[in-house]
């Protein structure tokens, strides 16, 4: 501000500040208290952002998944170029190599290349070789089509179809090997391919680390139906049924999205959108909790489908020694964790053998939802999971238990080391 005298009288000029300098001064004179203040708002504004894109990334995977499924369920001998197998056999399809290629461009056009950094479960090695090139054009015909669609969820789409070299390089990105520090996603593309590949249930699980720390989960279960019963069924029979008696048009009977941003106290829950839709976060979500249930005869357990992934025997056995009736509700994927968020299960547990090490990417987006749903997730010791070793759950005691509430938990707890040394795992 200038000033002029008049007799000893000063009329002060107002000049006017560019908004720059206006904002430097009031910084400066801004408490340390406010400063953090401000500084966490726009943390917030960030997550708030990460969550939107990866809500929207796994929306149009989910769609991208739906259909090579589709395409899987045909007659044998018209789906036989859509899948492969692993060195240790396990399956893996255009799905899993599509979607992971998606997630990336996505992430790396909202965030920039050099600001993304994503820990995935596939590799492109498979698709580098000239056997693979059948291969591994279904797979850029699922990524660009999977593209096209994006500005119909709010996201940005390429100028230009991707070329098969771009295609892998894309894979090939995702190879973080996390760690304590820094900010890493996390993305298990089909997590449950076998279920896929059966036409039964799988998911899309995304998160983001953050110094060991999971901050936002999303999990897109294409084939979760919205009536708890069904869960306890193959897909195949609810396709059956559906044909026989559809749903109402435009009602929303199965397949959804949850996400969760860790601290925010809730987790949310929405329908699969196509591309005809418009994706708006608020007014298509809905809250979700876990169950309320405390009363081990009332409560649900479950587990995985595959007896090599986990021990029946002696998962069975802690449940009965707590007091759980019920027979286990077997699910592929991390569907499990989508179970016990919406209220539908109310005890998951795995206890792998002895060697298996289990990975970040089975659990991180599975774990933050739960928590913020209102549920709990540890070791079998009680200990939180520890998601800042890399790749690998390192230090896990024996399982991992799931719970939608403290009560349950402890007493699962307490089961386990009464009978651990006789469970030979």
């Amino acid at each position: 501000m200038l000033s002029f005298t008049i007799n000893t009288v000063v009329f002060p000029i107002q000049v006017p500040v560019p908004a720059r300098w206006r904002w430097r001064r009031v910084c400066a004179s801004a408490t340390a208290e406010n400063r953090l203040a401000w500084a966490q708002q726009s943390a917030c504004r960030d997550r708030d952002r990460e969550l939107e894109v990866a809500v929207k990334a796994v929306q149009m995977a989910c769609g991208l998944c739906q259909r090579v499924q589709e395409a899987l369920l045909l007659p044998a001998g018209q789906n036989s170029s859509l899948k492969t197998s692993k060195d240790d056999q396990s399956p893996v399809t255009v799905a899993d190599w599509a979607v992971q290629a998606t997630v990336s461009w996505v992430l790396s056009q909202c965030f920039g290349e050099e600001h993304t950094s994503i820990i995935a479960e596939e590799d492109e090695s498979e698709l580098s070789s000239a056997e693979s090139t059948p291969l591994l054009d279904l797979v850029v015909s699922s990524v660009n089509r999977c593209l096209r669609e994006a500005p119909s969820y709010g996201l940005p789409g390429p100028d230009k179809e991707l070329r098969r070299n771009e295609i892998v390089e894309l894979i090939g990105r995702c190879n973080s090997r996390g760690g304590p520090k820094g900010r890493f996603w996390v993305l298990d593309p089909v997590d449950g391919t076998l279920g896929f590949v059966r036409g039964d249930q799988y998911a899309i699980a995304l998160a983001l680390i953050e110094d060991g720390e999971v901050i936002l989960g999303v999990l897109g279960c294409p084939n979760y139906p919205m009536k708890k019963e069904w869960l306890n069924y193959h897909q195949r029979y609810y396709r059956i049924v559906s044909k026989l008696s559809p749903p109402a048009f435009g009602s929303w009977h199965k397949g959804c999205v949850l996400y969760a941003r860790k601290g925010g106290g809730q987790a949310w829950m929405q329908p699969l959108l196509d591309a005809s839709q418009s994706l708006d976060l608020e007014k298509s979500a809905r809250v979700i909790q876990v169950s309320s249930v405390s009363d081990p005869a009332s409560a649900t357990f479950c587990e995985p489908v595959e007896k090599a992934n986990s021990s029946h025997l002696f998962t069975a056995g802690l449940a009965h020694s707590v007091g759980v009736r019920k027979q286990p509700l077997r699910v592929y994927s991390m569907v499990k964790y989508a179970a016990v968020a919406r209220g539908h299960a109310e005890i998951f547990m795995k206890f792998a053998r002895a060697g298996y090490k289990e990975k970040v990417w089975d659990h991180a987006a599975g774990v933050v939802i739960i928590q913020e749903a209102g549920g709990v997730v540890t070791d079998a010791r009680g200990s939180p999971l520890d998601f800042s070793k890399g790749i690998y759950l390192e230090g896990l005691d024996r399982g991992i238990i799931a719970c939608s509430g403290a009560l349950l938990h402890r007493r699962i707890i307490e089961a386990v080391d009464a009978s651990w040394d006789s469970s030979n795992l």
